[in-house]
């Protein structure tokens, strides 16, 4: 069976959702419980930053590898979609106040930047690196 370069772009867009949206449960998606200091009062949460900085990591490393068989144009675009939908999700359905929007907001041009730069900056290295003599 063969496959248009459009079959595996698309396969390719179906796995990288699953992943992203895989990488959001498995460092964010599972907590929802926020943290309030005794003395102060004052509430922090639900994510830790052992949490966020694994998470980051993760995209990173999902980015730099996708971007091996995917076009970065379309590498970005997925994960930011994925990842901004998983988060909004679950912060809509526990967040009275609206400001949930707002979060989602800045989630979506954080990923939007950020999975734009590693999959172009890898898409370079990968070009450099092909490019190497011996």
């Amino acid at each position: 069976m063969t496959t248009t370069r459009g079959t595996r772009a698309l396969l390719g867009a179906l796995y990288l959702t699953v992943a992203t949206v895989g990488v959001w449960l498995l460092w964010l998606g599972w907590d929802t419980e926020y943290t309030v200091d005794p003395e102060t009062g004052s509430t922090s949460g639900p994510y830790a930053a052992w949490q966020v900085i694994g998470c980051v990591l993760s995209l990173v490393l999902l980015a730099a590898l996708a971007v091996r068989r995917l076009s970065p144009w379309l590498v970005a675009p997925v994960m930011t979609v994925a990842f901004t939908a998983a988060w909004a999700w679950r912060a809509a359905s526990s967040d009275d106040s609206g400001l949930w929007a707002v979060g989602a907001v800045l989630v979506l041009i954080g990923m939007a930047i950020g999975t734009t730069a590693v999959s172009l900056g890898a898409r370079q290295v990968g070009r450099r690196l092909a490019r190497r003599p011996g």
